[in-house]
């Protein structure tokens, strides 16, 4: 069983934690950290248990789901673990056809373009991901006072990529046929919302103890396209989850622009990308939301007195926020050094205990 967080005062389902304290704006006894994508290729135990396996099917393989997601618990000591999946498993699950292709991402085999497209789009079930029940319940049981994260893909990422084919930097063909063909559109992000809001849920009857929702790709849009566009199917999820009882984060990366509009949403912690000081973004936020976030990954790479100065500075913009966890403004990249990653775990809970 791996105990890596210091006893706090926010519980849900059992686990007691800083991390659940500060989701819900509660004392902690100091500052929670958790870095997206902390279980992946920066760790060479993950490269190792990974060789040889496809990343879609390492994610629907518990026992390595498991073994992956404790990883960097056991290395870093964080406060939480994120569960170790894909914002595209639920799709695969339904039976889209697609590959994520190393150095490219996520690839779909027949985008969606036309109403006729969505024929292949069906609900999830729990009983087409038995495998996540069958992870989340054994990682539960391992991670003991360690509380575990679910996640999903927010509607606008996931429409992209079936839209687009793959990954994109302009999301062209996206923004065109949202503009174009709105009822297409929202017929796909409806469907979408709906399959996210599942696979929460599965994870969430499983023990999971506060859930994730990735927009990534968010902030290439204008405030006004995202209010009419995708905030919508975003609440749809997060507040669908409202009567789960566990806490609900809200992430993308650019969204400084509409900050408030993500916690309209549902949320009840926003993540902050590098961009926002977390000050700022905490007093656009209001008092009833907490803040996560927002060392800038590539700081990683930088000197040992760069990123101390950089974990103090956060430390201290998210001080007067009703309730702060540190983490990374967007995921760990591939070849950052993992001794870095412990020392800024080892720094912020330093100079934050109280």
């Amino acid at each position: 069983m791996v105990h890596g967080a210091a006893p706090g005062h926010g519980s849900i389902q059992g686990v007691t934690s800083d991390f659940l304290a500060a989701c819900r704006r509660e004392p902690t006894s100091r500052t929670p950290v958790w870095f997206m994508r902390q279980a992946g290729r920066s760790l060479p135990e993950y490269r190792k248990v990974r060789a040889g396996t496809a990343m879609l099917d390492a994610c629907a393989t518990p026992e390595l789901v498991i073994e992956v997601t404790l990883q960097p618990v056991r290395r870093h000591h964080v406060d939480a673990a994120i569960f170790f999946s894909d914002i595209v498993v639920p799709l695969r699950a339904v039976g889209v056809d697609v590959e994520i292709k190393p150095g490219v991402g996520p690839v779909i085999a027949k985008p969606i373009r036309q109403a006729s497209d969505l024929d292949g789009l069906r609900a999830l079930t729990a009983e087409d991901v038995p495998y996540i029940t069958e992870a989340v319940t054994g990682l539960v049981r391992e991670l003991g006072d360690v509380p575990l994260i679910g996640f999903a893909g927010a509607p606008f990422t996931l429409a992209s990529y079936l839209v687009e084919g793959g990954p994109s930097k302009h999301h062209e063909k996206t923004k065109a046929l949202m503009r174009s063909e709105p009822a297409l559109w929202h017929a796909l992000c409806d469907r979408l919302a709906d399959i996210s809001l599942e696979f929460l849920r599965v994870q969430v009857g499983a023990g999971a103890s506060a859930v994730q929702l990735f927009d990534s790709w968010a902030g290439a849009l204008s405030r006004a396209d995202y209010l009419e566009f995708v905030a919508p199917h975003s609440t749809k999820i997060l507040r669908g989850l409202g009567d789960s009882g566990v806490p609900r984060i809200h992430f993308g990366v650019g969204t400084g622009h509409m900050l408030k509009d993500f916690a309209d949403a549902g949320a009840d912690v926003v993540g902050v990308d590098w961009r926002t000081p977390l000050d700022v973004a905490s007093r656009q936020l209001g008092p009833q939301i907490a803040v996560q976030g927002n060392l800038d990954p590539a700081l990683l790479f930088a000197s040992p007195e760069v990123v101390e100065r950089e974990v103090t500075r956060i430390l201290d913009e998210g001080r007067d926020a009703p309730g702060h966890i540190f983490n990374l403004g967007h995921g760990v990249l591939p070849d950052t050094d993992p001794d870095v990653i412990t020392r800024v775990v080892d720094l912020v809970h330093e100079r934050s205990a109280r």
